[in-house]
């Protein structure tokens, strides 16, 4: 794509040496070819900007010479800057989705679906001109969610196209493969320049608070409870150091990784900035520190909506899962959160990735519902109740893990879900248990060492 934008009729200056575009190795077969293929990547890799991390440990996995030349000739064979953006994009979630179900440890840690990120994008409504971050940006699914309703939504102008381009976005990935991942498929969709500083920073986001501040911010944070050092090598293989974070601007100390990144997306909003987070079950009822956070939360925020998620939608085996939504207000005496509207999407509701996927529609009574337009005038439904600050308040733990609809499979035959979801359903309990124990047991190993 680079060396078509290189040639007429969009002559633009791709900041690729001529030594190691494209056409260097298309007049190339045999070990010539694998042996140059190999320097390309190394040098791309130590260009500045976007260019160099896309290419950063990149590593040619591909051993035949002659399968690397007929791949070269495919991928020549057709113009890519022709195609259009919902096409290459398309293309490109096609491939993210099959490495995430064929990678146990792959992009299934981190790929949102693509119809919950739509929900997500539709009630926030975004708006022209504002800044839009993830705290956990995997392979950027937010970030084009984002970008298609605004492109969808609205006429931009040129002022908002360049914004739009050049300054909207901010992320943060922690494996250097999945950043990759990221801002290829940004600059599949014409999202940041080439040359230019990337929108993405292969780190972790809870190191420190960068100084930036957003008016949304659109995440799903790693699952799993513990917050660590995580050090990546050219393989993407990780080791792993429990840790705390010391930030003055945490109201609680804790490694609660899920915790920990509540605290770190409240800093980043500006003064009215909007927020929607994935979080696990956990965060809605652990004591002691959770509890103080989630009275932090409710009072200096308006907390407003929490979608209970079914289960299923994820590849991370064993997760129950919620989107929280909040608006960031300035300091008052009186906490901002009058009532959080709670939907759930999750009782007598059974989704597997294979066989019964959730699609888009699955969600558009929850999005009727939070009723985006005016959400100061929703009404309750059966799966849409209101709490008010005085009842959330009154619970035990302020805990939010609230349900109210009767469970149709217990107790009745006749309404057990098939075989092979109650089978998947049991294993993602089974998994649920496994990481919780493994967290105790990670927890007692910590005590006994210090």
């Amino acid at each position: 794509m680079v060396d078509e934008y290189n040639k007429p009729p969009y002559q633009q200056e791709t900041g690729i040496p001529p030594e190691y575009n494209w056409e260097s190795l298309t007049g190339k077969t045999g070990a010539a070819l694998e042996a140059h293929y190999v320097t390309l990547l190394r040098e791309l890799s130590h260009q500045k900007g976007m260019l160099g991390k896309i290419f950063l440990k990149a590593q040619n996995k591909i051993t035949d010479p002659a399968k690397l030349s007929r791949l070269i000739n495919l991928i020549g064979s057709q113009t890519w800057v022709m195609l259009g953006t919902d096409v290459k994009g398309d293309i490109y979630e096609g491939l993210l989705q099959k490495n995430a179900e064929d990678t146990k440890s792959g992009a299934g840690q981190y790929f949102t679906g693509r119809s919950l990120i739509k929900a997500i994008v539709e009630v926030m409504r975004p708006e022209p001109l504002r800044t839009m971050a993830d705290t956990s940006c995997g392979t950027g699914g937010f970030f084009l969610g984002y970008y298609d309703y605004l492109t969808t939504h609205h006429r931009p102008d040129r002022e908002q196209k360049e914004f739009l381009k050049y300054r909207t976005f901010k992320g943060w990935e922690i494996v250097p493969g999945t950043a990759r991942l990221c801002l290829m498929n940004l600059f599949l969709h014409n999202i940041g320049d080439i040359n230019a500083e990337p929108p993405v920073q292969v780190q972790d986001s809870l190191i420190s608070d960068p100084g930036d501040r957003f008016d949304y911010i659109l995440t799903n944070p790693p699952f799993g409870k513990k917050s660590s050092i995580t050090i990546g090598n050219e393989a993407d293989k990780t080791s792993r150091d429990d840790i705390s974070y010391q930030r003055q601007d945490f109201w609680a100390t804790t490694s609660n990784k899920q915790l920990n990144f509540l605290q770190h997306i409240r800093t980043l909003l500006k003064i009215d900035g909007k927020a929607a987070v994935v979080i696990p079950d956990n965060v809605l009822f652990e004591g002691g520190v959770g509890e103080t956070i989630r009275k932090k939360l409710l009072e200096s925020c308006d907390v407003h909506t929490l979608l209970r998620l079914p289960t299923g939608i994820f590849y991370a085996q064993g997760v129950k899962a919620n989107v929280l939504f909040f608006d960031n207000k300035p300091a008052s005496k009186d906490p901002w959160t009058k009532e959080l509207w709670i939907y759930d999407l999750r009782t007598n509701q059974h989704f597997t990735l294979k066989t019964m996927q959730m699609q888009y529609e699955d969600l558009k009574d929850f999005v009727r519902c939070y009723n985006p337009e005016n959400r100061f005038r929703r009404q309750e439904s059966e799966r849409f109740k209101r709490f008010t600050y005085e009842e959330l308040l009154a619970r035990d733990k302020t805990s939010l893990d609230i349900f109210w609809l009767k469970d149709e499979s217990l107790g009745n035959l006749d309404n057990l879900p098939e075989p092979d979801e109650l089978a998947l359903e049991i294993i993602d309990n089974l998994e649920a248990g496994l990481s919780s124990f493994r967290n105790v047991v990670t927890g007692l190993g910590a005590a006994a060492t210090e």
